[in-house]
Parts: structure tokens; sequence; C-alpha cells
């Protein structure tokens, strides 16, 4: 009996830039290369739990070039953070249908931190609004997020690009997506929150670098120019999304063949 490769996909942080990932699936689901696991950090982890309940990614590409900063911005007293993060669980709650983790067809797992035990925390059950509001959690941005007994921040501090994750779940082939690949060290700063978003990003890349990225394929969309609050370049991150996803499709798809043909994929990997 024929048997195909389970694909699994690991989402990256980058903020805005991570608009591109709404491109990357739309790449993938056009050429019929379908998820059967799916791993989120940050945005990317916004971006996947509404792939994962099922939203259909024209309705969510629309979204996105409508978003404004105003529909999920409350600015609180800076005690932990600047902002409430009321607003954007909101959100994500509505889109996301109210739905936990147990009623997904599609596997999906979302990475936090543990800011007081310095941990990676992988969340796969529970509320999923609550798991982004988690993810998301920009330290010094956004005001950290208890759930039970871990008081929880952005997954890109330890994990910017949950590979492991989805590796975890029994993936044969991974693809990971970088939409924080080659920040422009020359961008300008306009605000606060670019100031703490490009500083955390540019500690993430020397992690990246270190540890590396134990991805079959990684997909890295030419988004780094974008600044970190560049909500209005939604639809030039779709569009860089779907030309990098494009371009790797011909890589995936040898894998996918190597690995009918063998059971495996080679230690050549990518």
């Amino acid at each position: 009996m024929e048997r195909n490769p389970k694909i699994g996909l690991a989402l990256g942080a980058g903020s805005a830039r991570g608009v591109a990932h709404i491109g990357v699936l739309k790449a993938l689901e056009a050429e019929g290369i379908n998820i059967d696991y799916l791993a989120g950090t940050s945005i990317g982890s916004m971006i996947g739990s509404f792939y994962a309940v099922g939203m259909d990614l024209k309705r969510l590409e629309q979204l996105s070039y409508q978003m404004d900063w105003d529909l999920v911005t409350d600015i609180t007293v800076p005690r932990q953070g600047l902002i409430a993060g009321n607003k954007v669980k909101e959100f994500v709650q509505l889109l996301t249908k109210n739905k936990k983790f147990s009623d997904l067809d599609l596997p999906f797992a979302v990475v936090a931190t543990d800011i007081e035990k310095g941990e990676e925390v992988v969340i796969t059950d529970g509320l999923v609004a609550d798991a982004i509001r988690a993810s998301i959690s920009i330290p010094g941005v956004y005001v950290p997020y208890q759930i039970k007994d871990r008081l929880l921040v952005d997954g890109a501090v330890l994990n910017r690009i949950p590979v492991n994750v989805v590796r975890e779940f029994g993936a044969d082939i991974i693809i990971g997506v970088d939409v924080s690949y080659n920040i422009h060290r020359d961008s300008k700063v306009g605000n606060i929150f670019d100031i703490i978003t490009k500083a955390i990003g540019i500690m993430e890349e020397q992690i990246v670098k270190y540890r590396g990225i134990d991805a079959d394929v990684i997909i890295r969309p030419e988004v780094g120019h974008v600044p970190s609050t560049a909500l209005e370049q939604a639809e030039e991150c779709v569009e860089a999304g779907i030309k990098a996803a494009k371009a790797a499709v011909p890589e995936i798809k040898e894998l996918i063949e190597r690995w009918e043909e063998n059971g495996e994929i080679s230690s050549d990997k990518a």
C-alpha cells in the first residue's frame, strides 16, 4: 500500500513580516503540497492558528490588507509591558472561533517562553487564543501572559522557527519558514516598538546562527527590509511569501518523491 510522507511546517517569528506566511501557505496549497503537522512561533503561531482552524487563505489575505494596529493594540500603564494584549486576544479568539487545540483537524503546536524559568514551552492543549496571546508577547511590548503556573512571553526568545516541534510530531519532511532572515541593519526605526522588536530580532538572528535551522527545506521570503510594525506592506509580504515558496517547490517535490521511493530522505538532505 502506497504511503505518503508526513509533511511538517514550522512558521517562524517576524512581527509584520510574518504576513509572508500567508503567501507561503497559498503557494504550497496551490501546488497540492498538504501539511500534516504545523507549529508556529509568535506571528507564525497566529497565522498558523488561522490556517489550522480552516480559515480560507484568500479571506485571510484580504484581512491582512485591512489590518490596523488600532484593532489589536490597547496601551496600558507600563509595568510589565506597553500593550495589555486584551484586544489582540479577542481578535484571535474571534478568528479561531473560540476553538481548543482538541477541536482542530490539523495537529498544531504553539511555542512560547517561560520568562521566569527561561524554558521553551510547547502548547498543544487548551484554548488556541490563549496560546497565541502567550506566543506573541514580545518582551517589553506586550504584558506577559499567564497560563497555569507559567508566565509566558514570545517563543522567539528561545526558538524563532519551531522545527524541533514538528519533528517531534512525527513529520517525515520538515519545511521551515524564516521571515526574519537578512534583517536590514541600516533600516530606520520610527518608534519604541521598532526599537524593541529590532533589538530582539538581531538577538534571534544570532541564536539561529548558533543553533542552525534543522529543516529539510528552508523558505526565506525576501522581507528583511520590511519594518517590524509595517502592516501597510502586507501585500508586498504576501507576494514575497508566494515567490519564495514557489522557488522551493521543486526541492520539496523531489524530497517527497525520494521518500516515496525509499521510505526516507537520504543523508544529503537540504
